[in-house]
């Protein structure tokens, strides 16, 4: 690590931990992605996933509906396939 003279380095590091480093210096954390959401008549109330980063709502949805699915744990692992559908998040 490398000091600079005149203490530089430390009234960097106090400005950019007090959050008064210009926006955009500091990259921000990725924004989470919106949660999706499925009803199913055999399941009660929602069922409500977080997408990861490889994963969209009509890819959960998918697996979901696909009888030979297995290894996933939405909606509290269920073992219910077919007949799910996108609904509003609550």
């Amino acid at each position: 690590m490398r000091i600079l003279r005149g203490g530089r380095g430390l009234a960097i590091a106090l400005v950019a931990a007090a959050g008064l480093m210009p926006e955009g210096f500091i990259s921000a954390a990725p924004a989470a992605r919106p949660a999706c959401c499925y009803t199913n008549p055999q399941y009660t109330g929602v069922c409500v996933v977080q997408p990861a980063k490889n994963e969209s709502c009509a890819s959960i949805r998918t697996y979901l509906n696909n009888p030979r699915s297995q290894g996933k744990t939405y909606c509290g692992n269920t073992s219910i396939r077919g007949g799910w559908r996108q609904a509003k998040c609550p």
